[in-house]
C-alpha cells in the first residue's frame, strides 16, 4: 500500500506492507485524509533539524538519553537514537474511509460502513489504516467523504469551544482565523454567540464573515482592544479562544486585554506563554488549556485500550467530539466545503507538501485522495536492494517486532556477526517500521504478518522482540514450524503460557529439535563468564546480593499492562537467570516481599526484595527498587563464597576481594548482547551444546512467577 513518510525534511510516498487488524482496533480503507497545515508542516521542519537544535528544544529527552548512556553504554544509546532518527516517520491524523475488518470484541462496527478516523499515532496518510474503536466514528449518509475527512480538526475545535463554557449571548473573539478558527467562530454562532475574529491576513477575515461570523477586527484598523470594546458595547470580550500559533507571548497578552473582568481566555494553539501579572491579576481572568481533541487524549487506556468513560461523567469525550462534529455536519450548522482550498492524488503528495510550504497562508482546508491501486492489503513488500542468492553457511534470520532493542541491539549486533548471520526478513506491526527496517539492515522483505515468517521455509531462526504478551504464542509456533528461536525475555508472562513449550520439548522423544534461546544476555558478559570461573571451583555455598535501582517507570507505561505484564517478569527475571548461571543449582525456595508505598507515585510490585535458596545451599537475594536517584549505579551484585567477596558494578567493573585478581573494565557497560547472539548462531550452525539450558531458562521464569503470586 501507499503512504506518506516524512525523513530529514522530505515528504515522499512509499510502497510499505499494509497493517493486520488486532483485537479491538478496526481496518480502514482510506478515501480521503485530510492535511493539518499546521502541526504537519512543523514535524516536518522540525525533521530537518540537526540532532543538537532537536535537544535544545526537548531537554527532557536529552536526560532521558544520558539515563540510557548510564545504563547501556554510549554504542548502544547512539545506535538506538542514530536508527530511531533514520526510520521515516508516519504522519497525518485525521482520515475517512471504509471498514475493511473489524477486529475481536468490536461488534457494533462492520465492514463496508464508512467511518472517520482520528488520532496522530493511527490516522495517517496511507491507504490503510487500523485504528481502535475510540478513535473511530461513523459518518452520517450526508455528509461527504471530503467533509468528513476534516472531523479531527472539527473536534478540536469543538473542544476549544468546550473549555470556554459559552452562554447564549455570550461575545467571543477568535484569534486566528486559519481552519481551527473558522470553525470555532461557526461553533461559537450555533451556541448563540457573537463571534469577533481576528487575524493578521484580512482575507481569513472576510472568509469568515462570508460565514457567519458577527464581525472582525485587524490591527490596521487600530488597537485591537478599543475595537473589540466598541463591538460590544464597551464590555469587553467574555471570552478569548486563540486558535494561532506563534512563539510570542504577545497573543496572550493581548487577549487578556480585550477581555471584560472576569473573562476567560483559552489556549488551543502553540503560543509563548511568558505571562506578565498585571494583564489578568486585577480582572481576575481565567486562563485554561485546551487538549486537542478532548478528554481521552493522551490517555493510553482509552485510545489504544478502549476502556470508554461513562457519559455520566464525562459528556464529551474525544470520541464523542468527533461524532457530534460530524452531526453537525450533517444539520448544516457547520459549513466547511468553502474551506477546502485544493485536494490532491496521493500520487501527488509531494506536491501537495511542497505547495503548501511555499505558500501556507492561501490554504485553509488541503485534502489527498486515494484512488484504488490494487495493493491495499499487500502485506510483503520485496527490498530492491537487498543481495542475491544467501551465502551457504550464514544462519538465516526473521525478526518478529522491530522496536527500538532490536534495531539498537539485535540488527547492529547481526550485521557486525555478517560472518554467522543474514537478515532475511523484518516484520512489525507498522509497515513504515518494517519497511524503513528491512531496507536499512538489508533483509529481503518486510511484513506486518508474523506468521509469513513463521511459515517461510527459507528462514532458520526467529528472533522475537514484540511485546511481551507475544512471546510466548510465537515462540510456540516459531519451534513447531521447525525454526530455531531467540526469544526476548520473557519467554511468556504466565506458566500457563510456558507449559506448552515445555511439553513441546517434553514430547520430542529424543529427535532434533530446534535450539530455544531466551533473552537473558547478563551470563554471556564478559562478566558473567569471568564470576561462574570463579564460583565453579568453590567448596561452599555462596550468597548473592544483587541491587536494581530500576528507576521509575509511570504508571500507564506498557511495561505495567497486561502487555507488559509488569517489571518483575518483564525485567527482574533477567537477575533470576543470572542466579540461576551463577550457582548451577535447582531452585528450592522462593519469598518475596514488597514496599506498600502507601502513595500512587510508586508501585509496590517495582519496590520489592526477592530472596531464593538453592539446592547446593546457596542464598540469593534481589532488591529491586524504583525509589531510587538516577545517579546511583543502575545495578550491582555481591557474591560473598570461599572467604572472597566480588563486586559486579553496572557491567562495567568486576573486583574480588580475598584472593589475587585483576579487575575487569570495559568503557561502557557490557551486558553480554552480542556474544549472546554469537553463541546462538554459532550453535544452529556447528550443532554444539545449546547456550543456555532449557531448564535454567524455566527456572529463571518460574521463579518469577513465584515471586509475582507473592507481590
Amino acid at each position: 500500500m501507499r503512504q506518506v513518510l516524512v525523513a530529514q525534511g522530505k515528504v515522499s510516498v512509499h510502497e510499505v506492507p499494509a497493517p493486520v487488524v488486532e483485537p479491538g482496533t478496526v481496518l480502514v480503507r482510506v478515501t480521503h485524509s485530510c492535511i493539518s497545515i499546521g502541526t504537519e508542516l512543523s514535524g516536518v521542519r522540525a525533521s530537518a533539524l540537526p540532532l543538537w537544535k532537536r535537544a535544545m528544544r526537548q531537554p527532557e529527552k536529552v536526560k532521558s538519553v544520558l539515563r540510557d548512556v548510564r545504563s547501556n553504554g554510549l554504542r548502544q544509546t547512539w545506535e538506538k537514537i542514530e536508527t530511531t532518527i533514520a526510520v521515516p516517520q508516519p504522519t497525518g491524523y485525521s482520515a475517512v474511509g471504509t471498514v475493511l475488518e473489524v477486529g475481536e470484541g468490536i461488534i457494533d462496527l462492520v465492514p463496508g460502513e464508512r467511518v472517520g478516523c482520528a488520532g496522530a499515532q493511527f490516522a495517517h496518510h496511507a491507504d490503510v489504516i487500523r485504528v481502535p474503536r475510540n478513535l473511530v466514528v461513523p459518518v452520517p449518509e450526508s455528509v461527504s467523504d471530503e467533509e468528513a475527512s476534516t472531523l479531527t480538526l472539527g473536534a478540536i475545535a469543538m473542544q476549544g469551544v468546550r473549555r470556554a463554557t459559552p452562554t447564549l449571548g455570550e461575545n467571543f473573539v477568535v484569534v486566528g482565523l486559519g481552519v481551527l478558527g473558522q470553525l470555532t467562530a461557526q461553533l461559537l454562532a450555533a451556541n448563540g454567540c457573537r463571534a469577533i475574529g481576528m487575524d493578521v491576513d484580512r482575507t481569513r477575515v472576510d472568509r469568515a464573515l462570508e460565514l457567519g461570523m458577527y464581525a472582525g477586527v485587524h490591527h490596521d484598523d487600530g488597537d485591537v482592544s478599543e475595537q473589540v470594546a466598541r463591538v460590544t458595547d464597551g464590555l469587553g470580550a467574555d471570552g478569548v479562544i486563540i486558535t494561532a500559533a506563534t512563539p510570542s507571548s504577545e497573543l496572550v497578552s493581548l487577549a487578556f486585554r480585550m477581555c471584560r473582568k472576569k473573562g476567560r481566555v483559552v489556549i488551543v494553539g502553540d503560543v509563548g506563554l511568558d505571562l506578565n501579572r498585571a494583564d489578568f491579576y486585577a480582572k481576575e481572568i481565567d486562563l485554561l488549556i485546551s487538549s486537542s481533541y478532548g478528554p481521552g487524549r493522551y490517555d493510553r487506556a482509552y485510545e489504544e485500550r478502549g476502556l470508554d468513560y461513562p457519559a455520566a461523567y464525562v459528556r464529551w469525550t474525544e470520541n464523542r467530539n468527533l461524532g457530534e462534529y460530524l452531526r453537525l455536519l450533517a444539520d448544516g450548522k457547520i459549513e466547511v466545503k468553502p474551506l477546502i482550498s485544493s485536494k490532491y492524488s496521493i500520487h501527488d503528495a509531494e506536491k501537495a507538501y511542497s505547495d503548501l510550504q511555499s505558500a501556507p497562508s492561501a490554504r485553509m482546508i488541503v485534502l489527498l485522495e486515494y484512488p484504488e491501486s490494487g495493493r491495499e492489503k499487500m502485506r510483503v513488500i520485496e527490498n530492491p536492494r537487498a543481495s542475491g542468492k544467501s551465502r551457504s553457511g550464514k544462519v538465516r534470520v526473521g525478526l518478529i517486532g522491530a522496536g527500538g532493542f532490536a534495531k539498537a541491539v539485535h540488527l547492529p549486533n547481526m550485521r557486525a556477526l555478517s560472518d554467522l548471520f543474514e537478515l532475511h526478513a523484518v516484520s512489525s506491526r507498522t509497515g513504515h517500521n518494517a519497511m524503513a527496517t528491512g531496507n536499512a539492515f538489508g533483509a529481503r522483505y518486510s511484513t506486518t504478518e508474523d506468521q509469513r515468517i513463521i511459515e517461510d521455509a527459507d528462514i532458520d531462526a526467529v528472533i522475537i522482540a514484540t511485546r511481551h504478551d507475544q512471546h510466548a504464542r510465537l515462540t510456540l509456533a516459531a519451534l513447531e514450524a521447525g525454526k530455531h528461536v531467540l526469544c526476548e525475555k520473557p519467554l511468556g508472562l504466565s506458566k500457563a503460557e510456558i507449559d506448552p513449550i515445555e511439553k513441546f520439548y517434553a514430547g520430542s522423544g529424543g529427535a532434533a529439535v530446534p535450539i530455544l534461546l531466551t533473552g537473558f544476555n547478563r551470563r554471556f558478559s564478559v562478566y558473567g563468564r569471568a564470576l561462574s570461573a570463579l564460583m565453579a571451583a568453590r567448596t561452599s555455598p555462596a550468597i548473592l546480593q544483587y541491587r536494581m535501582n530500576a528507576g521509575r517507570v509511570p504508571a500507564d507505561s506498557w511495561l505495567h499492562s497486561a502487555e507488559g505484564g509488569g517489571r518483575n517478569i518483564g525485567e527482574a527475571s533477567h537477575i533470576y537467570d543470572f542466579f540461576t548461571f551463577l550457582t548451577g543449582s535447582r531452585v528450592r525456595d522462593v519469598s518475596a516481599i514488597s514496599v506498600r508505598a502507601g502513595e500512587g507515585h510508586y508501585r509496590s510490585d517495582d519496590n520489592f526484595t526477592a530472596t531464593m535458596s538453592f539446592e547446593d545451599g546457596s542464598v540469593a537475594t534481589l532488591a529491586y527498587t524504583s525509589m531510587g536517584a538516577s545517579e546511583y549505579p543502575k545495578e550491582s551484585l555481591d557474591v560473598f563464597f570461599d572467604g572472597k567477596v566480588a563486586t559486579l558494578t553496572d557491567y562495567r567493573n568486576l573486583s574480588v576481594a580475598g584472593t589475587r585478581f585483576s579487575p575487569i573494565t570495559t568503557p561502557g557497560s557490557n551486558k553480554g548482547q552480542r556474544e549472546e547472539l554469537e553463541a546462538f548462531g554459532r550453535a544452529i550452525r556447528d550443532g554444539g551444546e545449546w547456550p543456555s539450558p532449557l531448564w535454567q531458562q524455566l527456572q529463571a521464569m518460574d521463579i518469577a512467577f513465584q515471586v509475582q503470586d507473592s507481590l
